[in-house]
């Protein structure tokens, strides 16, 4: 790896060298800005952008991103990149020291020693260096550390500094009696103690005992569309139960998923013979029956199974398109003694939430709390921030009433409100811990801090009666904070987009008392790298800030112009620019910026994480896409730099930024000159009902046949097409079905309009950055935006 990321750094820096030189030879000076459309790339300038891809970069950062693993006494072990290889570090907060984890020279050769032993006779012993061990991971067990490697468990003692073997490792990681391994078994949920576990069989769901692997059935009645903990949206399936164990193990808050009715989705796969078909229930806008679930909790010490006394749940969340949000049932919550539990229930436009608290014995279920908004409810910036908290009576609320995502504390009784905790402008994100007793609440938080770009992350500390609220993360960065188990201390590694990381250890007041890594980026420095430039410009409505970065021609010649590309997702539920954390590398941004284009990302209006009318400003016009934002960004980024080609404008994005570049190449035909759309939501009407029903809302008609979605759908205005237009999509995508994409297809088609498109057998949604599909976004750039011929055929070195 170090050999193939040297031959990088010599490719990149021997590629600059020659564009420099070149530049030197010039004969006279350029007096006025000349357009940069050389006659044809060739592969050597192909390899050379490929070298900017992250795969090829990440290697040349060192000492960057702690993730700590943490031990008993608030110590804890972390593995990082040197240069030397990769290090293990172990931390001891109340010593305030940072020093290598064992001996690694000590433990290489031992465990090579050991290792030896079990190779059989004739032959090669494997050897190891100091920092090239064959592990990521290791148990601290005293004075042993515990790791797998080489297909067995090993235990070393670092104090004698002796290995020996504790038997082979099967499939499933667990070491020793031939245990059968996970795979091919269903997805499971492991119990809080660790000694069930819970998975779907036959639509009901089970209960495995880890030790004696003895099953038996928790239900009995699951059927055909009408399964137990079941997670299907129509775009996401999963065969991994959506349970909710109770804090003592011996409860499962679930559903009854109702599918008995709901429209499917067809997909054929491609192969020789009869194509296979793949169908499932995929509910879309408008339609008269979608997916709905029955909540149930399941006790296992007594085998009884309660049905809340409720009608029918819609299979939505509070927080994003599926019940399901970022691996997390999150919109239901146990007391802290398992005796009772509160959830929300979401109706299916997203404008109203109800929060409830269920007796689990009888299965009523009381509502607490009822919040309506005209647009959509969100329960978070982040995650779900709300919290049941039955010990005190109280539960803490998340709400943009006053257009601002803060908390409100609440009588859990009454339903009244208490306080607002957080106020002001700014928004909570993330809540990472309620200290019960001290009554405080540790959460992340954007925006809080004047003149700091509203997108960075910070840490505060607040009480419940909102006084006290506390930054504990000083620096102007992004933060991104693990805590320690107690919430004593805290890991925060923090950076910018266009500053390197850097990671040290806090104690709970926000003090620094360790600093573990600073990220040494010399190597990608001279690799040719250069960060991204962040800039501001103003919205559609002239007067609020949009924030975006820049990826130029590492050899960018100011009196040149150069066609500028926007790389585009436009949301709602995200923004183009996604974190603001350092990245060496966006996808292929840069990269196409090597091949002599400049390229944007911009969040424009209609994204999260700013106020709330910032984020709704589209909501009914998904066809919007933040497009009137990105014009106007860049061509003030064009009177801002006179480098910047405002005749030559292209655009490309994937899924959402795909359905945002046909957008923007059908309703802005004379600013977008070349665009390529990969597997677009082209028509939200053939989309699961989640997405378009929470962002444009229910599906009305009017008398005349028309209705409220008309206005999102790309293919209404494919007459409008002026400039090229590659279209992409896979043809087994579950999450997008590509019929989408044969609307826009069958539209210009009728309007009898050129365009270019690429159908990916057997692909699902995550194509984009196959190598083939790479090249071709590269190809038509160059030679449609640029005006040059591409190298014929060139084979992507990431593939080889």
């Amino acid at each position: 790896m170090l050999s193939c990321s040297h031959h990088i750094v010599q490719t990149l820096v021997v590629s600059v060298a020659v564009v420099v030189c070149m530049a030197i030879g010039v004969a006279a000076p350029v007096l006025a800005q000349q357009a940069h459309a050389p006659d044809a790339l060739n592969a050597a300038d192909y390899e050379r952008a490929e070298g900017f891809l992250g795969n090829n970069l990440g290697s040349l950062i060192l000492h960057s991103g702690v993730s700590p693993n943490w031990l008993p006494g608030e110590r804890f072990w972390y593995r990082v990149a040197t240069a030397t290889g990769n290090e293990f570090i172990l931390v001891d907060p109340e010593r305030r020291t940072r020093e290598p984890a064992f001996d690694h020279t000590r433990l290489a050769e031992a465990f090579s020693e050991a290792l030896g032993q079990l190779v059989p006779e004739g032959m090669p012993n494997v050897i190891y260096e100091a920092y090239g061990l064959p592990f990521t991971r290791f148990e601290f067990d005293d004075n042993t550390i515990r790791f797998n490697a080489e297909g067995r468990g090993w235990a070393c003692n670092i104090q004698n500094y002796r290995c020996i073997s504790s038997g082979a490792v099967t499939d499933d990681g667990r070491r020793g009696r031939g245990e059968r391994g996970n795979s091919g078994r269903a997805p499971t949920v492991l119990s809080p103690d660790g000694t069930r576990e819970v998975f779907i069989r036959d639509e009901n769901l089970w209960v495995r005992d880890v030790v004696t692997g003895a099953e038996q059935p928790l239900t009995r009645d699951g059927a055909k569309d009408y399964g137990y903990a079941t997670d299907n949206a129509g775009w996401r399936k999963s065969d991994r139960p959506v349970v909710l164990w109770s804090p003592d193990s011996n409860k499962i808050a679930t559903f009854q998923q109702d599918q008995r009715g709901v429209g499917e989705m067809y997909l054929t796969g491609t192969r020789l013979g009869h194509p296979s078909l793949e169908a499932w229930k995929y509910p879309l806008p408008g339609d008269s029956v979608i997916t709905v679930v029955e909540r149930v909790v399941i006790n296992l010490q007594d085998g009884t199974l309660v049905r809340l006394q409720m009608p029918p749940d819609q299979h939505r969340s509070s927080r994003c398109d599926d019940i399901i949000c970022g691996g997390s049932w999150g919109d239901v919550q146990w007391s802290p003694d398992s005796s009772s539990m509160a959830f929300l229930s979401t109706s299916r436009d997203h404008k109203q939430e109800w929060l409830r608290i269920a007796d689990i014995s009888s299965g009523e279920a009381r509502t607490v709390l009822k919040e309506s908004v005209p647009t959509f409810f969100e329960s978070g910036n982040g995650a779900t921030n709300w919290r049941y908290l039955p010990d005190s009576g109280e539960f803490i609320w998340f709400s943009e009433r006053d257009d601002w995502g803060h908390l409100y504390l609440y009588d859990l009784e009454t339903g009244d409100v208490k306080n607002q905790i957080t106020t002001g402008e700014g928004n909570v994100t993330r809540i990472l811990r309620i200290d019960k007793k001290e009554r405080q609440i540790y959460f992340l938080g954007v925006g809080f801090e004047e003149e700091r770009d509203p997108y960075f992350q910070h840490f505060y500390r607040v009480g419940f009666d909102g006084r006290r609220m506390i930054l504990l993360t000083p620096e102007n960065a992004n933060h991104n904070i693990t805590l320690s188990p107690s919430s004593g201390h805290f890991v925060d590694n923090f950076s910018t987009p266009d500053t390197p990381p850097v990671a040290v250890l806090r104690d709970s007041e926000g003090a620094k008392l360790v600093d573990l890594e600073k990220a040494d980026i010399s190597r990608l420095l001279s690799a040719g790298w250069q960060p991204p430039q962040p800039f501001t410009v103003k919205a559609r409505d002239d007067k609020t800030d949009l924030y975006g970065l820049m990826f130029k021609p590492t050899n960018l010649d100011p009196n040149r112009k150069y066609p500028i590309i926007n790389s585009i997702y436009p949301g709602p539920q995200t923004g183009s620019v996604g974190s603001r954390n350092f990245s060496v590398a966006r996808g292929d941004t840069q990269a196409i910026a090597e091949l002599g284009f400049i390229v944007i990302k911009l969040d424009g209006m209609g994204t999260p994480w700013r106020s709330k009318s910032f984020h709704e400003a589209y909501y009914g016009d998904m066809g919007d896409n933040t497009l009137p934002d990105q014009v106007t960004g860049m061509q003030q980024l064009a009177e801002r730099y006179p480098w910047i080609d405002i005749d030559r404008v292209g655009i490309y994005g994937h899924s959402g930024g795909g359905y945002a570049t046909t957008g923007a190449m059908f309703h802005y035909p004379d600013f977008f000159k070349v665009g390529v759309s990969q597997a677009g939501n082209h028509d939200n009407r053939v989309y699961e009902d989640d997405w378009g029903e929470k962002w444009q809302g229910l599906l009305v008609r009017d008398p005349g046949g028309g209705t409220n979605y008309d206005n999102q759908a790309n293919q209404n205005f494919a007459h409008n097409l002026k400039g090229k237009l590659l279209l992409a999509h896979g043809t087994m995508d579950t999450n997008v079905p590509f019929y989408s994409t044969l609307l826009v297809v069958d539209a210009l088609i009728a309007a009898n309009k050129n365009f270019d498109f690429i159908l990916f057998p057997n692909r699902g949604h995550g194509f984009g950055n196959e190598p083939y599909m790479m090249r071709r976004r590269w190809d038509y750039f160059v030679e449609h935006l640029l005006g040059a011929t591409p190298p014929k055929d060139y084979q992507m070195r990431r593939s080889r």
